[in-house]
Order: C-alpha cells, then sequence, then structure tokens
C-alpha cells in the first residue's frame, strides 16, 4: 500500500483542491443511490467511466457533502476510475442532526460498507482511498483497519493529532457561532461563493459531541 499527499494533478489552475469543492459545470454526471449505516440511512454516489482501471473511495470533511467533489470525481473517472462517495452521517443528503458525530468509529463502520459496496459491484479492482480534512482522519482510521486491502491512500490536510482550534473550542463554555471561514478554502474566490450559496453545506457552529469525539 502506498501513502502519499494530495497529488498538484487534483489541483484546478485557480489553485483550489478538488476537495475545496472548484465549480464543476464540467464534471461527470454521477448516480445516487443509499446504504443503511449504523443508526440512519446514508446517501451516496458513484462516478463511473466505459471502462474502470480502479476503484476511488472519497472521504469529505466537515460540514460539507459527497456532491462538492464533482471535479476531483471527474479528474479521476479520466484516469479510469470508478469513484465512490458517502455523505457522513448529519451531513448533506444523509439522514442524522446536522454535523453530529458521537462516535468516529461508527462513522468508519459506515464507511466501510461503501467500500464493500463497490468492491461488490466491481470485482478484482484495486482500491484508492482519498480522505480530505476530517475525512483525512476518517481515512486514516480506516486505513488503520483496512489498509491491507488498499493499493493507496491520498490524505489531504488531514486533521491528526493534536489541533489548536480544537483546543480552544472545547476550552470554551459555550462554543462560538464561529462556521468555517470561506475564504480559507482556495484561492479561487468562487470556490468560497460556491461554499456559502451550497444549502447542504453546514454554515453553524461546531457540535460540542462532534469535536470532542
Amino acid at each position: 500500500m502506498q501513502l502519499m499527499s494530495a497529488d498538484p494533478a487534483f489541483t484546478d489552475r485557480s489553485g483550489s483542491t478538488g476537495g475545496s469543492g472548484s465549480p464543476d459545470s464540467h464534471s461527470t454526471a454521477d448516480t445516487a443511490f443509499t446504504l443503511a449505516g449504523h443508526s440512519v440511512m446514508l446517501a451516496a454516489r458513484r462516478w463511473e467511466p466505459e471502462s474502470p482501471r480502479y476503484i476511488a473511495l472519497l472521504c469529505h470533511g466537515y460540514g460539507e457533502h459527497s456532491g462538492r467533489y464533482g471535479y476531483v470525481a471527474t479528474r479521476l473517472t479520466s484516469d479510469g476510475a470508478v469513484v465512490y462517495a458517502i455523505d457522513h452521517i448529519g451531513h448533506g443528503l444523509s439522514d442524522g442532526q446536522r454535523v453530529l458525530v458521537e462516535n468516529f468509529e461508527d462513522v468508519v463502520h459506515d464507511f466501510r460498507l461503501l467500500d464493500v459496496t463497490a468492491r461488490r459491484e466491481h470485482p478484482g479492482l484495486p482500491v484508492v482511498l482519498i480522505g480530505h480534512s476530517m475525512g483525512g482522519m476518517i481515512a486514516a482510521r480506516y486505513t488503520q483497519i483496512h489498509g491491507d486491502a488498499l493499493a493507496a491512500v491520498v490524505l489531504s490536510g488531514p486533521v491528526l493529532g493534536r489541533w489548536a482550534t480544537v483546543d480552544a473550542l472545547l476550552a470554551a463554555d459555550e462554543i462560538p457561532d464561529t462556521p468555517i471561514d470561506p475564504s480559507t478554502l482556495s484561492r479561487n474566490p468562487e470556490v468560497g461563493r460556491a461554499y456559502v450559496d451550497d444549502p447542504l453545506v453546514w454554515h453553524g457552529p461546531f457540535k460540542r459531541p462532534t469535536v470532542e469525539a
């Protein structure tokens, strides 16, 4: 198994990585489906080329959803990947209280369902795992458990180890209503505007149980 940081090939000409939700007017069409997660129904999607050579699993970040990864999926399908992604519990089109994650082991279990589905539908193909931000943390944990079955892992800005922002939030008596600053997402201002205008993105404060988890 190979472990690598985000490939510059997945960066658009404005400098935004795929996980930043770059405009996807030329994205490959996706097919939606659902999976029965550990406690709720989860929304998932698949982008498929004519003759896939490998499977790519996308693991999105906090407050966002798999639909923001159309640009990444298009880049990967052009390389021969069949791409699978899931909206974590409480995110995007999945059920559950918004952005509430009480145990990330449950999220890892949910992601396993996506992996199993992809392998069942495309037996024998190598599997690459790509995780961004909070999704990078989930992907890292997934790799600890199922790494022997992965051909490669790509972690983009993963939340690993100690993070001063989390420590500051947990130290507050009440977590302030300070959502993610969209200007920090990309050098391309269109990415930030798309993030702000996306009704499936969570624009509220962090949930304490999620931060504690």
